[in-house]
């Protein structure tokens, strides 16, 4: 009866929403089954690699037309968002070791575990202070195809460039998890909020600021992968309560979820892959790659 009544108060969201929407002379945007499976492959392919899954997602959203208008749109941007909950969960699922170690030295248990846990919630704060800030500036001018180029060319550049100069050492040399200190996390969540920029990539962002660091490579994807969870979550539930309503009323809730559902599969397979193509080849196939797409996407703008 309960989860009856939740789908009665859905829909009554959706026809209302949809309803204001109508009265007030636009077209309520559509998501289709095709579009929803490829934004969840794209989503969970691409979120925890170096490469930007919100400046895959945009790109994927113009090529599917789906920026027609403000109202598509801002739709389609929420949605870039919300569906990161998929990948999400896969982060939740694959290191529950590590969230059970944190719960562990919140009950004074692990020692380890309760300064990961302090470091994570150091290393958001900066993107937390600057998205509260700055979130509507953000997706009304940056969520395009030329500002998601010009992230994907300079995180190639500064890709290379790492890879050129190895950091000063090697992939398998450097701190360890329970090496890293609230300062080095401090750094790394400033530089986090370098991914504000759509197409330069959190993940490369906070990979980048514990190499710095002087983190080990396979210790840096691990945090990374960690403070996204608490990163995405955050974005995620800010963007589900402000505009989860007009989402829903455009969308429904089930191409939605079938986006969350894929983002999950194909985001579990991702971090598998990354974690092991970081261990042989480190982050330079990521850095052409990007600088490859930049330039197509370049191309695709001035056609």
């Amino acid at each position: 009866m309960v989860l009856f009544a939740g789908f009665i108060a859905v829909d009554k969201i959706h026809a209302d929403v949809s309803e204001e929407i109508v009265s007030k002379g636009s077209s309520s945007p559509t998501l289709t089954l095709t579009q929803a499976v490829i934004l969840g492959l794209v989503e969970g392919a691409t979120e925890y690699l170096p490469v930007s899954s919100t400046g895959h997602l945009v790109i994927a959203e113009n090529l599917m037309g789906m920026h027609g208008d403000d109202l598509q749109k801002q739709a389609a941007d929420s949605l870039t968002i919300c569906i990161q909950l998929g990948a999400i969960l896969a982060v939740l699922v694959l290191y529950f070791h590590r969230f059970q170690q944190m719960l562990a030295g919140l009950m004074g248990r692990d020692k380890d575990g309760l300064q990961l846990l302090i470091n994570l919630i150091v290393a958001f704060l900066p993107a937390g202070v600057v998205g509260l800030l700055f979130n509507k500036w953000f997706k009304e001018h940056l969520f395009g195809i030329l500002p998601v180029t010009i992230g994907l060319f300079v995180g190639g550049i500064l890709i290379l460039l790492q890879s050129r100069a190895k950091m000063k050492y090697e992939i398998d040399t450097g701190k360890e998890l329970n090496e890293i200190c609230w300062r080095c996390a401090l750094f790394v969540g400033i530089m986090q909020c370098l991914a504000f920029w759509p197409g330069f990539s959190r993940s490369l962002a906070t990979i980048l600021g514990c190499r710095i660091a002087k983190v080990r490579m396979m210790v840096a994807v691990e945090f990374s992968f960690l403070l996204g969870l608490v990163t995405l979550s955050a974005a995620t539930a800010y963007e589900g309560l402000k505009n989860g309503k007009e989402m829903i009323a455009n969308y429904g809730m089930t191409m939605p979820l079938v986006s969350l559902a894929v983002a999950f599969v194909a985001a579990a397979v991702s971090i598998r892959f990354m974690v092991s193509a970081l261990g042989k080849f480190g982050l330079t196939p990521f850095g052409y790659y990007r600088i490859l797409l930049a330039i197509a996407c370049i191309c695709w703008l001035y056609r």
